[in-house]
């Protein structure tokens, strides 16, 4: 299968030449959408892809199956939010009152670290890979921001980014926050290290019922993310799910 990069941040890229063709296409009409300022928010759905309206639909589904558990929500990689921003619109069309559903999220927003011989040969990727622009994470904290002040509790500031590796950040907060029960976990680090030591912080304050979604289990280019789990875990221990609109995110649910 031809892999390349993308020409900015060096994230990988398994489309066609037609597929990559189309995709400039259609973001060349988001550019140039016609719509008047106020009502191209509300018309976003006009250029989702099939694959974009499948993550959504996932998540919607993964959510549906936290709505009667406590705790906060993590998602282990953020890179542009996407994800973030899905979770917090779900939060506030399903769960608006839910005060303790806080939502923090982890990143370097500088690209991997910490590649290492555990993620394997296929990998084309190197520290750095899966950047973002400078200064992202502030754009990223207006939108979040913007997302909650459109919802109900709008006074309460119900999520985190914390930025820096996540080697040292992840354990700092379950440290700092010994208080905290994780209903729904994101992990989309891609890369072992990160991955593992993310997991080991966050096992002691699963639940039953709660869930850890994966982006990148058993992808032959990110082998770390099954070692990390496997290591942590051990695949003989968990049921991995999937849900068909979306191929390649998996979860599992802690029993």
């Amino acid at each position: 299968m031809p892999m390349t990069k993308t020409e900015k941040h060096d994230a990988i890229v398994l489309s066609s030449l037609s597929e990559k063709e189309a995709h400039r296409q259609f973001t060349a009409l988001l550019k140039s959408a016609p719509l008047p300022d106020d009502e191209l928010l509300s018309n976003l759905g006009l250029f989702l892809s099939s694959k974009a309206f499948a993550r959504l639909l996932f998540f919607y589904e993964i959510y549906q199956k936290i709505l009667h558990s406590h705790g906060v929500i993590v998602e282990c990689g953020v890179r542009w939010g996407q994800t973030l921003s899905i979770l917090s619109a779900l939060r506030g069309s399903l769960e608006p009152y839910n005060r303790h559903r806080h939502i923090v999220g982890f990143d370097t927003f500088a690209g991997f670290k910490g590649l290492g011989k555990k993620d394997g040969k296929l990998c084309q990727s190197k520290d750095g890979s899966f950047s973002v622009s400078a200064g992202y994470e502030d754009y990223l904290t207006r939108i979040l921001s913007l997302q909650e002040q459109l919802n109900p509790m709008s006074h309460l500031k119900r999520f985190d980014l914390i930025k820096g590796d996540a080697v040292e950040t992840v354990p700092r907060y379950f440290q700092e926050h010994p208080e905290t029960i994780v209903s729904l976990a994101v992990f989309d680090f891609d890369i072992y290290q990160p991955t593992k030591v993310a997991l080991q912080a966050i096992k002691p304050h699963l639940c039953k019922g709660s869930i850890l979604v994966f982006d990148e289990l058993s992808d032959p280019f990110f082998p770390g993310e099954t070692v990390a789990l496997d290591e942590v875990f051990g695949l003989n221990n968990v049921r991995v799910k999937r849900l068909p609109m979306a191929a390649r995110i998996s979860y599992l649910e802690i029993e």
